[in-house]
């Protein structure tokens, strides 16, 4: 970002940053455990800031340990000598932005580089962190004669011919570089010999759940959620009341659209958490997937009894009863909401955009564009509110300045199909044939499940054009989207005449 280092991770090496706290003595054991609990049932939340908000952290600390952790991940890199990339502009990491950790490249490269060198020479009597330690007769010199570094002493305890570099990293909470730098100096020194790699009879067993959880995380975070998926699931093979594997695999079913993926995880946790509102909100999203609408509603119903005043709980009921058909209940629904501490403090984007609705499906258009104009004060670039601002004011006949909010979304990071099909039917409605086609293809590509009436009317533009072909498998696919769609019907029964001889 600017040229600085804001974040790096290797997902194949374990987000040690609880542990590395834990044996610097920043925090308790007993800390990090509540802390992961706690971060397993609300999974948006980061370790760090849970550490900080509970446990006594400082933000200096976690903002120093994290830029440990970044600098190790970039180090890592200088240890391969093949490989490929790919570039992408505009991604933003999943990480707590709140840390705002910036790191000079140019200073990470001339450590990288000089590392490089070390490593050269370490590597001849470290060459595996699969190697096993063990003290030798050289110890006795330690009063005397050496004088070792804070990092060896560190170290020296913990080679005892069973614990491979990898397990004194670990236990030690110093990172690689360090570890093998120190074991180097007491190699030679003469106060350790290496026993070689660990023979797999006398291995200690390693923690599955553990490791599957710690790839899972990385997965997750890094959107390769197939891979994640597979990961909990062996967590849950291991141990079937992993709830935090419950819950991400939950997530991963709706994230994928899968709801009855997400329905079986999810139904499996409230098993032993019945009253978990967070897990009941997700619950509702997948039944509302299925097409269980009622379900849904009972099931936010059921989550609001046990926080009355939980504001993602209020927002999905408003929104839930609005796309039902039932804009007074909901427009009641968005009231509440908007008395709850957090509609009131922080009102949700989603808010304005559906609460727009409502108000005109109630007929109060003034104050539906109150609200619509209202909410792109606070979020100016909300597509959705972009769009459904743009819908009210054409229902009003101000289709100038419908057309301009609609532009204005599909201009965003993250344009809805919505709003190219809104500004086709614009143009197609003032006879901008080449503009209609342009915005409905558009919008087909970002979504190929928008509607019927967006493929029936492209079908008309490229029919009118000449092409038979193509606007019959247009029709054709808006039948398959609306079986009853008679006007299609029609124009498909017609084709055939009309391309006769």
């Amino acid at each position: 970002d600017g040229g600085r280092i804001v974040y790096a991770s290797v997902l194949n090496r374990p987000d040690r940053l609880g542990d590395v706290l834990v044996k610097q003595g920043v925090i308790t054991p007993e800390a990090l455990r509540a802390a992961i609990e706690k971060q397993g049932r609300h999974p948006d939340q980061r370790l760090g800031q849970i550490l900080i908000e509970d446990h006594g952290l400082t933000q200096d600390q976690l903002q120093k340990f994290v830029s440990v952790q970044i600098e190790e991940a970039v180090y890592h890199l200088f240890g391969w000598e093949t490989g490929s990339f790919r570039f992408e502009p505009g991604e933003r990491p999943d990480a707590d932005q709140a840390l705002q950790v910036s790191l000079s490249a140019e200073g990470l490269l001339l450590e990288g580089a000089r590392r490089v060198d070390e490593w050269s020479l370490i590597e001849k009597k470290v060459p595996s962190t699969d190697l096993v330690f063990t003290v030798g007769g050289g110890a006795g010199k330690k009063d005397s004669e050496v004088e070792l570094t804070a990092e060896q002493e560190a170290v020296l305890p913990l080679l005892d011919g069973t614990r491979t570099v990898d397990d004194v990293v670990t236990e030690s909470g110093l990172v690689e570089f360090d570890v093998a730098k120190a074991i180097y100096g007491l190699v030679q020194a003469g106060y350790v010999t290496s026993e070689g790699a660990r023979e797999q009879g006398t291995a200690r067993k390693e923690p599955g759940v553990a490791r599957h959880l710690e790839l899972a995380g990385a997965f997750y975070r890094a959107g390769m959620l197939e891979d994640a998926e597979a990961e909990y699931r062996a967590a849950l093979d291991l141990d079937p009341g992993l709830e935090r594997a419950r819950t991400r695999l939950g997530l991963i079913g709706l994230r994928t659209a899968r709801p009855e993926v997400a329905l079986e995880h999810i139904d499996a946790l409230l098993e032993t958490r019945a009253d978990d509102v967070d897990a009941l909100r997700n619950r509702s999203i997948a039944l509302e997937m299925l097409g269980r609408s009622d379900e849904a509603l009972a099931t936010l119903d059921r989550a609001a009894e046990g926080d009355s005043e939980n504001e993602h709980v209020l927002l999905a009921q408003a929104v839930l009863l609005l796309k039902t058909g039932q804009a007074d209940r909901a427009m009641e629904g968005f009231r509440r909401y908007r008395k709850s501490p957090g509609g009131e403090s922080d009102p949700s984007p989603m808010y304005f955009a559906y609460a727009v609705l409502a108000a005109a499906e109630e007929g109060e258009l003034e104050e539906a564009i109150r609200l619509g104009r209202g909410g792109l004060e606070r979020f100016p670039t909300s597509s959705p509110i972009l769009v459904n601002l743009g819908v009210v004011l054409e229902r009003k006949g101000e289709t100038d300045a419908a057309e301009a909010l609609y532009l204005r979304a599909v201009q965003q990071a993250t344009p809805l199909p919505q709003a190219h099909k809104n500004l086709g039917d614009l143009a197609y409605g003032r006879g901008d044939r080449a503009g209609a086609q342009a915005h409905y293809e558009r919008a087909v590509k970002l979504d190929p499940e928008l509607g019927d009436d967006t493929y029936s009317k492209l079908g008309e533009l490229v029919y009118k054009e000449g092409d038979t072909g193509a606007a019959k498998a247009l029709w054709q696919r808006a039948l398959e989207l609306n079986p009853e769609n008679k006007v299609v019907r029609t124009n498909l029964s017609l084709v055939p005449k009309a391309s006769s001889p």
